[in-house]
């Protein structure tokens, strides 16, 4: 038996009517003249409702007496034909079910053709639901009775497709039976199925969906959410009035899928009185808007349903087991007070140790990580060092030919789009000075062209800029080897950049002609790597607890290249000038010793002093500290961890056993009484 359908359900093959239409249609379909007073064997008696196809009759056998559901289709040929003779096998194949609403008979040569069900008296759930909602215990059992009838349907291959309150019925003994499989399909059919809004699943609501055993789970999601609030997920005043306003199909559907999608996911369920935190859990998991985080079957809910009541049900017995072993740990501790320090600070070493061993796993991936990067980048510019066309004469280039532009140009152009491809940093810049330091190409263009930049490091490779003021830049000679500058502070965010860079040779090899480099933020290249290790986003990345930090051991003093507290634009501003750098980020002695000493001895450093310990007091803590060499460039790779943080676990215990030691020692006369009374009780039953 099926009652009234609602207006929003809509069968790929059905036409959408207007409102006015509708009501016609309803009317025609209810007048006594048009159903038979009659059928072999059964008595109509009145019209108990309709649907999409046709109405709903009782009736009554002749034979026994009992009373019946008669489904009448209104037309004898066409597309009801076919829906008649695709409920009926369905539901002839799901006839030993006890969930699901039985067939007693059909009839395919009459006009209208018809079949009969077991008439159930208590009608549906959304009759039951016209009250408001119902409790948590009744909506339990009518979700298990119907996710038992899925597991039979689906097991035979049949997806049903448009679950909702009214599809289940109640019996005499109010038990759910699930009806209507009008729109049901073979697991192995590819034709979509419309079921009824705001019980569809958001990926069924398309004409061309291909007909998914999840879309049962969201429904059945969906009754439950009902059943508990009085009220479908994502229904609301202003959706009706939308639906209402529209006849498009396509119009009406889209709107349905973008409500589930991006509308705030439904929890007024989790206010329910008496609601438990599992029944939530399986109402939200049933709910899920992408399928593969739903349950994969029905059985899984019944399964999920099953251990809720079994959890509920040894409840007093877990209290009872669980209660027995604290009071002999309880007591063990009391007894062993003395050995209770000394057993958690072993523990705290281990987890010192654990978490170092982690933390170094992590700064050697990040430190060859990032070497082969520079080494990568490096030897892409040697590439394109080779190809530079040269000239035997200078013509106005220091030994350049003029298309070396173009080559320069098509490279920059290639390399960008590689690496947003492979999802690398992008350089800052690409320029190439000829001998003397002139630059005669920079991408992107600035006015620097015609700059003699000779006394970079990144020119000369001597491990420092000199100063014109102060040194002898005249006759300063470009690098042989290709070599990644010392860091140097970008003039638009403060942050440390480097610049790789490769000597560019003559035609016979004779001569170096020029210098080609490229530049990059050091802070955007590690917090790429951040990233990937931890597989975080970017929010959990800036953990003050657990971060990354990158330092240049080649200065003297050692300099902080990047560390947490730069990641902040107005951190950055305050160390602008060169007497903050040294206040701030350069290393003392004892720090650099520490830190070479942890690499030779392949071990972290338990006792770690953050750099900017003095200057900045959140960080004045100690840190456990991992240390891994990039090799080709002297650099550090750390890997910081709050040193708290990791032993807090250990902490927490330690005062708990001090805190509650006593307490249960007192009281442990008094639960044992408490127990045997419930043990006592139990065995009683």
């Amino acid at each position: 038996m099926r009652p009234h359908q609602d207006t929003s359900s809509v069968s790929e093959n059905t036409p959408v009517q207007l409102p006015e239409q509708r009501e016609e249609s309803r009317a025609k379909s209810l007048e006594l003249d048009t159903i038979p007073r009659s059928v072999a064997g059964y008595d109509v008696l009145k019209c108990l409702g309709e649907g999409s196809f046709g109405t709903v009759w009782l009736g009554r056998e002749r034979k026994t007496g009992r009373q019946v559901a008669i489904k009448f289709f209104s037309h004898r040929r066409g597309i009801d034909w076919a829906l008649l003779t695709r409920e009926v096998e369905k539901l002839a194949v799901l006839d030993a079910s006890r969930d699901v609403v039985r067939v007693l008979d059909v009839g395919v040569d009459h006009d209208p053709p018809y079949f009969v069900m077991e008439y159930l008296p208590h009608q549906s759930v959304a009759t039951l639901l016209e009250d408001g909602p119902i409790s948590v215990k009744q909506t339990v059992e009518i979700a298990r009775a119907v996710a038992r009838a899925l597991v039979h349907a689906h097991s035979a291959g049949i997806l049903h497709c448009d679950i909702k309150p009214g599809n289940v019925l109640l019996d005499h003994g109010d038990e759910a039976r699930l009806s209507d499989f009008g729109q049901s399909r073979l697991s192995s059919e590819q034709s979509p199925s419309l079921g009824t809004f705001f019980y569809m699943a958001p990926e069924q609501a398309a004409k061309n969906a291909v007909p998914d055993v999840r879309w049962d789970i969201y429904a059945l999601g969906a009754l439950m959410y009902h059943m508990l609030t009085g009220a479908p997920p994502y229904r609301t005043e202003d959706v009706d009035d939308e639906f209402r306003s529209s006849t498009n199909l396509d119009h009406r559907l889209t709107h349905y899928r973008k409500l589930v999608e991006s509308a705030p996911f439904p929890v007024d369920h989790t206010t329910v009185s008496d609601i438990d935190k599992e029944l939530i859990r399986i109402v939200e998991k049933c709910l899920q808007r992408d399928p593969n985080d739903r349950y994969a079957s029905a059985q899984q809910v019944v399964d999920a349903l099953d251990r809720r009541d079994m959890g509920r049900a040894q409840r007093p017995l877990w209290r009872v087991a669980i209660g027995s072993p604290l009071l002999i740990v309880a007591f063990v501790i009391w007894m062993g007070l003395l050995a209770v320090p000394a057993t958690v600070r072993q523990a705290e070493t281990h987890l010192f140790d654990r978490a170092l061993t982690g933390d170094m796993a992590t700064a050697r991936l990040l430190a060859l990580s990032l070497q082969q990067e520079l080494s990568d980048r490096q030897d892409e510019l040697e590439r394109l060092a080779r190809r530079l066309p040269t000239s035997e004469e200078s013509n106005g280039y220091f030994g350049f030919r003029e298309d070396m532009f173009t080559i320069m140009d098509d490279w920059k152009h290639d390399s960008e789009k590689r690496l947003e491809r492979q999802g690398r940093s992008e350089d800052e810049s690409v320029f190439l000075t000829d001998r003397n330091g002139v630059q005669i190409y920079r991408s992107p263009w600035t006015d620097s062209i015609g700059n003699s930049f000779s006394y970079r490091d990144y020119f000369h490779g001597r491990g420092r800029d000199l100063s014109p003021s102060r040194d002898d830049v005249s006759n300063i000679q470009p690098r042989t080897q290709s070599g990644v500058s010392m860091a140097f502070r970008s003039t638009n965010t403060n942050q440390f950049m480097v610049a790789i860079a490769v000597p560019v040779w003559n035609r016979d090899e004779s001569e170096v002609i020029g210098v080609l480099a490229r530049t990059l933020h050091l802070g955007d290249l590690l917090k790429r790597w951040e990233q990937r290790i931890y597989d975080q986003s970017d929010e959990d990345v800036d953990n003050e607890s657990r971060f990354l930090t990158l330092v240049d051991m080649r200065t003297k003093p050692a300099i902080v290249l990047d560390h947490h507290w730069m990641s902040s634009d107005e951190n950055l501003r305050a160390i602008a000038d060169e007497v903050r750098v040294k206040e701030y980020l350069e290393l003392r002695p004892d720090e650099e010793a520490a830190l070479r000493t942890a690499v030779r001895g392949g071990a972290g450093i338990s006792d770690y002093q953050d750099p900017l310990a003095n200057s900045v007091p959140a960080y004045a803590d100690t840190w456990l500290a991992a240390v891994a060499p990039v090799n080709t460039i002297d650099w550090m790779a750390i890997v910081q961890e709050r040193r708290t943080e990791a032993v807090q676990p250990m902490s927490d215990l330690y005062g708990t056993f001090w805190q509650y030691g006593v307490i249960i020692t007192l009281a442990y006369c008094v639960i044992f009484f408490v127990q045997w009374r419930i043990l006592k009780r139990i065995v009683a039953f």
